[in-house]
């Protein structure tokens, strides 16, 4: 089904990682796919690349996504009936992607990965208020905590300890693979090499939103790139999130 190597023996799928565990690809509730044929054609791109499960998260941000659980698993079944209808075997699950802010409420009915982890992320531009205590928060009620995408946060470029707090309190740490070819820029670039290369990451996921970043995403898988780059590093997606998937009824 995929192309393993190229003429120059390079491994141009990404069966390598296998699971996207972190995808703006459920149509119409956030700021990623806006319809169900979007997501369709996203979810071929992604199987075609060589992932054959993929979780999707959405946002869930008060002040501009506020989804529900409700909100995600009906957008999700309109999905699963697409593939179905498309014969499309690829498997399908759902969590969210958490803003850490005054509106994060850990009462309200959550949506966690495979009933156990919580996606969690936040401001670009400002650190969250008592972060570590909200983590602790996630811990006490049960959840494993996943900062999305930690080389993406301006305030750690001049000081990339501080990310330690959160391995320290074990929270995991996902990798945006965009990141590390250069998508989002230099600096983040070059905190997720420094994250890399101490071993930090845990997980990686493709935050895939739009065409933009799957064109960019299929580049680097397709020319060997993005294997060459990542594809020695002991990412646990298979893992942890391997196992046979949470349904909701």
């Amino acid at each position: 089904m995929f192309n393993f190597f190229n003429k120059k023996n390079k491994i141009t799928d990404i069966s390598w990682l296998g699971i996207d565990m972190h995808s703006h690809i459920l149509p119409g509730i956030d700021d990623g796919s806006p319809d169900v044929a979007t997501s369709l054609r996203f979810v071929k791109a992604l199987e075609d690349l060589g992932f054959d499960q993929l979780i999707a998260t959405p946002h869930i941000f008060k002040e501009l996504y506020p989804n529900t659980k409700l909100s995600i698993d009906q957008a999700r079944f309109a999905l699963q009936l697409a593939m179905d209808q498309a014969n499309v075997s690829l498997k399908l699950d759902s969590g969210a992607e958490y803003m850490i802010d005054q509106d994060f409420d850990l009462e309200a009915e959550m949506c966690p990965i495979q009933q156990k982890f919580l996606l969690i992320e936040m401001s670009y531009l400002n650190e969250s208020p008592n972060i570590s205590q909200r983590v602790f928060d996630v811990e006490i009620k049960g959840y494993r905590p996943i900062l999305a995408h930690p080389e993406r946060y301006t305030f750690y470029f001049k000081d990339k300890t501080r990310l330690n707090r959160f391995r320290d309190k074990g929270c995991l740490l996902q990798l945006n693979l965009l990141s590390i070819v250069g998508y989002y820029g230099k600096e983040v670039k070059q905190l997720a090499e420094y994250l890399l290369k101490e071993n930090m990451y845990d997980l990686a996921g493709t935050d895939l939103h739009h065409d933009k970043h799957l064109n960019t995403l299929t580049d680097a898988v397709q020319s060997g790139k993005l294997y060459d780059l990542l594809g020695h590093y002991a990412f646990k997606n298979k893992e942890l999130f391997g196992q046979a998937m949470t349904q909701t009824t």
